[in-house]
């Protein structure tokens, strides 16, 4: 107990307790003089903030583009990750230990680093795959609001299909050796074993890194947040649903952030649970 006293109080303090007062906030609402010449006041009102929030319309558009964002983005970015994981552990790869780091390397970079590098390519001032599609007659409205999402999926995609690839790539790894021969020397191909051996094996890796991918798609806020200022309006201050609760905490309004907040948490955890249970269902039968 001593030994797990340290993690037990920085569990509690700092990821216990804020979710708590986060939760009590969402309960009080903020309260102004219609002359504003008196502090506003928060008044206890339960259901006050969640009618507003799901009345809201620039919160429910946050919403549903973060599901599309999720439905699209993410099997792309898994279905990316284990196609890269299986050649580097097919048999005749060679240089795996270069590709695996070269793979990887995108999501050692940070964040807002990486989407900084990006709004310069997509900068229509400075995109140079603008400049190189120039002589064909087009370009890519990476900015259009049309388009917009799609190219923060494309950061996204690009910064996290390596961590991805390495789960399950490690997966891959605890196969043992003798069912792969096994399905050698019965004559099965190598597309043959990758898809009925090898895919099957690593399912468990899979639901793992599509879980946190759900969970990591209801986070977004940096990308769009740096190409904000050069996306010319397409990225709003209420983009994604935690750009829109930044938006209520910098006007003040923190109970109002902290539903929106709540609302957030418990859809994503909504969308975790019935997913593990769908994709375990076989598991469990």
């Amino acid at each position: 107990m001593l030994f797990c006293a340290p993690f037990v109080v920085l569990f509690l303090g700092m990821y216990v307790a804020p979710i708590v007062y986060a939760a009590v906030k969402s309960l009080y609402t903020v309260r102004r003089s219609g002359l504003g010449l008196t502090p506003p006041t928060e008044e206890f009102d339960p259901f006050g903030n969640y009618g507003r929030a799901l009345d809201d319309g620039a919160f429910l558009s946050s919403l549903g583009r973060i599901a599309l964002f999720g439905v699209v983005q993410v099997p792309v970015m898994l279905g990316a990750a284990l196609v890269l994981a299986l050649l580097i552990d097919s048999r005749s790869a060679r240089g795996k230990g270069f590709f695996r780091l070269s793979g990887f390397l995108p999501y050692a970079i940070p964040g807002v680093s990486a989407a900084l590098v990006w709004s310069f390519m997509y900068s229509p001032q400075s995109s140079p795959v603008n400049r190189m599609l120039e002589p064909l007659g087009f370009t890519v409205p990476f900015f259009d609001s049309d388009l917009v999402l799609w190219s923060v999926a494309n950061i996204v995609t690009w910064s996290w299909t390596g961590y991805n690839m390495i789960i399950i790539y490690a997966a891959l790894q605890s196969i043992p050796a003798e069912v792969l021969e096994a399905a050698r020397m019965d004559g099965a191909s190598a597309v043959r074993i990758a898809w009925s051996i090898k895919v099957p094996a690593v399912r468990g890796a899979l639901v793992l890194t599509a879980v946190f991918s759900i969970i990591g798609s209801a986070q977004l806020y940096n990308e769009p947040v740096v190409l904000q200022p050069v996306s010319d309006g397409a990225v709003s201050s209420t983009f994604t649903p935690i750009m829109s609760a930044q938006s209520a905490i910098a006007a003040g309004n923190y109970p109002y952030a902290a539903a929106q907040s709540v609302l957030l948490a418990v859809l994503v955890g909504v969308v975790s649970f019935v997913f593990f249970k769908f994709t375990t269902r076989g598991e469990q039968e």
